[in-house]
């Protein structure tokens, strides 16, 4: 278990929302603001990406550069062969804020946009690059890093076909058994 983890999984996450909410409220300089929301911004994608991610769902991404200059990503998921029920609770917490708050930031976009308060438009797209990008890393690393999504769901079917096919083959074995030795 992880309580500290999944704390600050979601108290960087909440806390940007909150103080975009009403920061407004608390002070009247709009570059408190934008730092205050940015550094918590900030600290959510680090804390995300570099602690909580391995900790709570075993997974962990990252850009490597190599020699040559070139860029590589790479996707890396620990196998764990259960998973105990406080950890299912913590990965749901995990894959829900994951997911829900860059939602968030795009409501907040359009209803930037469309009540034209440009100056906090920078700081809204800041905020849907940052948690969007968790959100892609962590999927890819849930997906085995596939380039398509075709091809993982094609994988899983034929996958979820295998066992079936084995059963099959292991009843129709058993039949032919049973058939020779009822017949010696």
């Amino acid at each position: 278990r992880h309580p500290l983890a999944t704390f600050f999984h979601l108290f960087f996450r909440v806390s940007a929302i909150i103080t975009y909410l009403f920061c407004d409220w608390f002070s009247n300089s709009f570059v408190a603001c934008f730092v205050t929301i940015l550094l918590l911004l900030s600290f959510d994608f680090w804390s995300v990406k570099n602690v909580t991610g391995r900790l709570l769902v075993g997974l962990h991404w990252w850009n490597q550069i190599d020699e040559d200059g070139k860029s590589h990503w790479v996707f890396e998921a620990k196998r764990v062969s259960t998973i105990a029920a406080s950890t299912e609770a913590e990965a749901r917490i995990f894959w829900l804020g994951l997911i829900i708050c860059p939602v968030i930031w795009t409501v907040f976009f359009f209803s930037t946009l469309f009540s034209l308060k440009l100056k906090w438009l920078a700081l809204v797209i800041a905020g849907i690059s940052l948690q969007t990008a968790n959100l892609y890393g962590y999927i890819h690393c849930k997906l085995g890093g596939q380039k398509s999504i075709g091809r993982v769901t094609s994988r899983f079917f034929v996958t979820a076909d295998v066992p079936r096919r084995q059963t099959r083959r292991i009843s129709e074995d058993r039949t032919e058994e049973h058939g020779k030795t009822g017949t010696r």
